[in-house]
């Protein structure tokens, strides 16, 4: 065969920095084109649990993790507007990291171990070709959708948690709550507005995040201080299932599909789709295989390990939706240990 060469990734993203520091360790020579710069904040829950924690360890910088302020969250509580739920154990631990430091310290990694980083350049959207991986993030929701959904994060200090990890669900919204290092603590909602109903609904972006008047949400942040640079909001994410990609075309992360944040497996399952993805590309970059081929070696890898988890998701996302689900399915979570086990790890394998 003759084809191959450098891999060119179109995103700056935990997909498109991680699959860069998989290929550089494979001594593959890649280069990551990144419309932002670093450090900056992200719409992201923060909180990585499931392969995402193998992950960072097999690319070496699990230690770097931690030293960048890194914690790990051992226990939950779901919260309904007028009822906290009990503190439950997590399944297993996760990992919470600002995507402040968390994106910064890849994109670090990333130079150090010889890759080639370029900031504040937009790859053309449309199908890259050969060599080129997308990984530019979420879908944009297409118009005239049932609803639209968008996303708000901040981070605070002053904010009293009965758990690493809260999750509070009101009617049209769910913010979730978690410990980060020292007093901080990342607020971050997904929010749903349906057609015809105004953009300025809901007063301030923060007001938004604060939750309705006397919710137990409201009561959580009424002493927050909020880092008004941390504050960001985005629109128009699709929440379905993943689309058909052009022939040729390889898509990683967000790109893929987007996997409903109540979950808390977005970051590992970025994670995980550059870690499928890293044994076909290192094959064409040998000249070992057809482009062709490998995109459609990992698109078979991908569908097979998040097919089954983005559904489930889905329709957990669906039912939690509705009036009196949510207090009903947390009123018996509780009651029920193999409930919780087996819903958290549907969402992760």
């Amino acid at each position: 065969m003759t084809e191959g060469g450098p891999i060119q990734i179109a995103g700056g993203g935990l997909a498109g920095l991680s699959l860069a520091l998989s290929l550089r360790s494979a001594g593959i020579p890649v280069q990551v084109t990144e419309a932002g710069q670093y450090p900056r904040h992200r719409v992201c829950g923060e909180f990585l649990s499931g392969r995402g924690l193998e992950i960072l360890g097999n690319l070496g910088i699990l230690a770097q993790c931690q030293a960048a302020g890194a914690r790990m969250a051992s226990t939950v509580c779901f919260a309904t507007p007028r009822q906290l739920g009990v503190v439950r154990p997590l399944p297993e631990p996760a990992l919470c990291l600002s995507r402040h430091r968390l994106d910064a310290l890849l994109a670090s990694e990333v130079a150090s171990r010889g890759g080639v980083l370029r900031t504040g350049i937009r790859v053309a959207t449309g199908t890259l070709g050969a060599g080129w991986v997308r990984a530019t993030g979420r879908r944009i929701a297409t118009p005239g959708a049932a609803c639209r959904w968008f996303g708000i994060k901040a981070h605070a200090t002053g904010v009293p948690l009965s758990a690493d990890l809260e999750m509070h669900f009101s009617p049209g919204a769910y913010v979730g709550l978690c410990r980060l290092d020292a007093d901080r603590v990342n607020v971050c909602g997904l929010f749903r507005r349906r057609p015809g109903e105004p953009e300025s609904m809901a007063g301030s972006i923060l007001d938004r995040l604060r939750g309705p008047a006397h919710t137990l949400l409201r009561t959580r942040l009424q002493d927050a201080h909020f880092d008004p640079a941390s504050v960001c909001s985005v629109g128009g994410l699709d929440l379905r299932l993943p689309g058909v990609h052009s022939q040729g075309e390889l898509v990683l992360g967000d790109a893929i599909a987007m996997i409903p944040p109540l979950t808390g497996n977005g970051m590992s399952l970025a994670l995980e789709s550059s870690d499928l993805a890293t044994g076909p590309l290192a094959d064409f970059a040998r000249g070992r295989r057809h482009w062709i081929d490998a995109c459609r070696e990992v698109q078979r890898r991908h569908h097979e390990a998040f097919s089954r988890r983005l559904r489930i998701a889905g329709l957990l996302q669906r039912l939690l939706f509705l009036p009196v689900v949510p207090s009903l399915l947390f009123r018996a979570i509780p009651n029920d240990g193999f409930l919780w086990r087996a819903l958290f790890a549907a969402t992760r394998a």
